[in-house]
């Protein structure tokens, strides 16, 4: 089949500059309600990757991200966020971005175009095949990720992408390859856009479901969450409370003693 890079295609709008603060927000919303339904078609194949990524990370495997500007931006993201949300090691899910941190903030000239770094990158972390390796691409074209992805294969670790593009070389080389089709962005070929957006959102499926099924959550509760901040705290206390039926200064003086959430609950149950 053909490769047609849809993220790449003229905008359906014109004349952005004529446009009318109002009209520019209400097209931009108009576009951005159509990427739900471009992630719904696809998950069957987010599916598949997960219950791969959960039974890797049942067996001491990690996960690992990579991609350039937007993508590796978004990836990191989504992985420094799993250890204070579920209580992981930060060495579970690691995010890694062409051109190393300083593009996180600031992009590195032609750095996704290496097509030996990607690899380099993840022997830093001494990858195996216990590990999952994802490519976040929205063109699907990144030689930084897809060489790393095809060392990998290379080395029977499992591989997984996001691509908002069909049939894209990355989906190739990928085992457990993720097409969010979005079509045309509003700014053409401004994939920080619908395709961003798609990618946060299939980011934010695979490692919730994935720490849901590794039992970091109870009921609806993030139970294993770290308490790094007074919000959290306060959320930690309102848990135990309802868990456990107690008062707030009884609640606050388990989480002080426990520093968990869930650890003050299974010890006031057990008596201790």
């Amino acid at each position: 089949m053909s490769f047609i890079k849809t993220t790449e295609q003229d905008s359906n709008h014109n004349h952005l500059e004529k446009m009318s603060v109002s009209e520019l927000l209400k097209n931009i919303n108009k576009e951005d309600k159509t990427v739900p339904v471009a992630v719904e078609k696809v998950i069957p194949q987010i599916e598949d990757l997960v219950k791969q990524i959960v039974d890797k990370l049942k067996h001491d495997g990690r996960l690992f991200y990579m991609g350039a500007g937007t993508s590796g931006r978004l990836g990191i993201v989504d992985a420094s966020e799993c250890p204070p949300t579920f209580g992981v090691p930060h060495e579970l899910v690691v995010g890694l971005i062409a051109g190393g941190d300083s593009a996180i903030r600031k992009a590195v000239e032609f750095a996704e175009d290496s097509t030996t770094q990607g690899w380099k990158d993840l022997q830093e972390y001494n990858i195996s095949s216990k590990d999952v390796v994802v490519g976040i691409a929205a063109s699907g074209t990144t030689p930084y990720v897809i060489s790393a992805l095809e060392k990998c294969n290379e080395n029977n670790i499992i591989t997984g992408c996001i691509t908002c593009n069909k049939n894209s070389p990355l989906s190739q080389v990928s085992k457990y390859p993720i097409e969010a089709v979005v079509g045309p962005e509003f700014v053409t070929g401004s994939s920080r856009m619908k395709a961003g957006t798609a990618q946060k959102l299939v980011l934010n499926m695979i490692t919730t479901s994935t720490m849901i099924q590794l039992g970091h959550v109870k009921g609806n509760k993030m139970v294993d969450m770290q308490l790094s901040n007074n919000k959290l705290v306060d959320r930690g206390a309102k848990m135990i409370m309802k868990e456990i039926n107690v008062t707030e200064t009884a609640a606050l003086e388990l989480l002080n003693k426990y520093k968990s959430v869930r650890e003050a609950v299974n010890n006031f149950n057990n008596g201790n």
